[in-house]
């Protein structure tokens, strides 16, 4: 065990620092952080609406609902103002933070990239839309205002074309990956040009403002335009868009892969491996985390607010779903490991810092458990510690993939209770509440051997103290 701790600081520990730490990286992770106050604000919005419409609507409250109408209405308005346009609040953010990296100006960074996305999306529609039980006045009135439209059956067909639209569709979780691509690429423009003095200088006379302003003008025309081109040529010679184009061939893709039970065994269990060297397994994974499975939870809630139910959401796992079934307590779900040292531990050193650690760990935070025990570099606790994360997502995967718990759909804080965080997650599921708490049980099961063998070697360390 030695040999393989000293293999892995040697070799794997290095390049996982290197990781944690470039720049691009971290600025794609800090992104996804700025957005999150619009992700809770939308996912409230949607909770909101479970309890207040869904939920009372299966139950036949439809008095209750009518009385909630209003603030229905309102958390609908807030739903469409930020989990609707996430990819348009995402680039912005993007573009902020990577030039934020680079010491240039931030603001004309999330500018120019928010413009170089939005140049890139189709900006005509087309709409038929069939309303069923009209007559014929209806078609005359339309027809008197311009607006094309034949009766087909019983239906009324509207065709309603025109210049100037941005579709939810590329502005939501399906402009995601394009927002990170096309937001990366102009941003990185911008920044390089701006490092090598291609810009408009004015006087020191000048204010500060004005001066940083002028200066992104020639680097931010140069990233627009390239973008726009890009968006043009897309269109004209493929047939396509770049959304769409990058919306089949790589998001899909990408977030196909990430929904197999592998996938998410592979992702809980690096994250153990990084804790365990004393790295942030979230963060050091936050831009495959964040950049593969918070577009899932987004497209769920998208999903969820079209159809009102929890029934066929496209994802089976989501980012959320890591907090709610395999990090209770914390990474390695050390909330287990805390109820274990308190029922069978007799060592006093494990009982204090369990006793430290106990109220942060109920709200899912366990750096004392973690560098206290300690956990990090402590081969005694490498077992537990990387398999039961693991075991327990494979738990939540197969009961969500056999239809017995639904997909988690709602961005919760991560620091919400165990069992509080997977209700809430699924829209009200107590099954899912269940679940969580299960986990929590399997975990204290796996961690009890270990807590119970630490006591002996301690029996042990006492003797050999004796003897000496």
């Amino acid at each position: 065990m030695n040999k393989f701790t000293q293999w892995m600081e040697q070799h794997f520990l290095p390049v996982a620092a290197k990781i944690g730490s470039q720049r691009h990286l971290v600025a794609i992770r800090d992104a996804f952080i700025g957005i999150m106050p619009i992700t809770m604000v939308g996912s409230v919005a949607v909770l909101l609406n479970v309890f207040f419409r869904d939920l009372p609507t299966e139950w036949g409250a439809t008095s209750f609902v009518e009385t909630m109408a209003p603030i229905i209405g309102i958390n609908g308005n807030v739903w469409f103002g930020s989990i609707a346009i996430i990819a348009l609040v995402f680039v912005f953010s993007l573009g902020y933070n990577i030039a934020k990296s680079y010491d240039v100006n931030p603001l004309a960074g999330g500018i120019i990239a928010f413009s170089s996305f939005i140049v890139t999306l189709p900006q005509t529609a087309n709409f038929l839309y069939a309303l069923p039980g009209v007559s014929i006045d209806n078609l005359d009135a339309l027809t008197e205002l311009g607006v094309q439209a034949q009766i087909v059956g019983e239906n009324l067909n509207i065709d309603v074309s025109g210049w100037g639209y941005i579709g939810l569709s590329y502005a939501g979780a399906s402009g995601l990956f394009t927002a990170l691509i096309i937001g990366f690429i102009s941003s990185m423009i911008y920044v390089k040009l701006m490092l090598k003095g291609i810009t408009i200088k004015l006087p020191d006379s000048v204010p500060s403002a004005v001066n940083k302003a002028f200066a992104a003008i020639i680097p931010g025309i140069i990233a627009v335009y390239v973008a726009a081109t890009l968006g043009y040529l897309s269109v004209t010679y493929l047939g396509f868009s770049i959304n769409d184009l990058i919306l089949e061939y790589i998001q899909k893709p990408l977030l196909g892969l990430s929904q197999g039970l592998f996938s998410v065994i592979l992702t809980t269990f690096l994250i153990q491996v990084f804790w365990f060297f004393g790295l942030h397994g979230p963060n050091v994974l936050a831009p495959i985390m964040d950049g593969v499975y918070l577009p899932a939870l987004v497209t769920n809630t998208e999903a969820y607010e079209a159809a009102q139910s929890a029934a066929d959401l496209p994802y089976i796992w989501t980012r959320v779903s890591f907090d709610a079934y395999s990090q209770m307590g914390g990474s390695g779900i050390t909330l287990a490991l805390i109820i274990a040292i308190f029922i069978f531990s007799k060592r006093k050193d494990s009982k204090t810092i369990a006793k430290l650690g106990a109220p942060m760990g109920l709200f899912n935070i366990n750096e004392p458990i973690v560098f206290g025990m300690p956990i990090v570099l402590n081969p005694f606790y490498i077992i537990p510690w990387l398999i039961i994360p693991p075991i327990t997502a494979t738990i939540a995967y197969l009961l969500t993939a056999a239809g017995i718990i639904p997909p988690t759909f709602v961005a919760v804080p991560w620091v919400m209770p165990v069992g509080v965080l997977a209700y809430l997650a699924t829209g009200g599921s107590w099954l899912a509440g269940l679940a969580s708490i299960f986990n929590l049980f399997i975990s204290f099961v796996i961690w009890s051997p270990f807590v119970i063998l630490a006591n002996r070697v301690n029996k042990v360390d006492k003797e050999d103290k004796q003897i000496a």
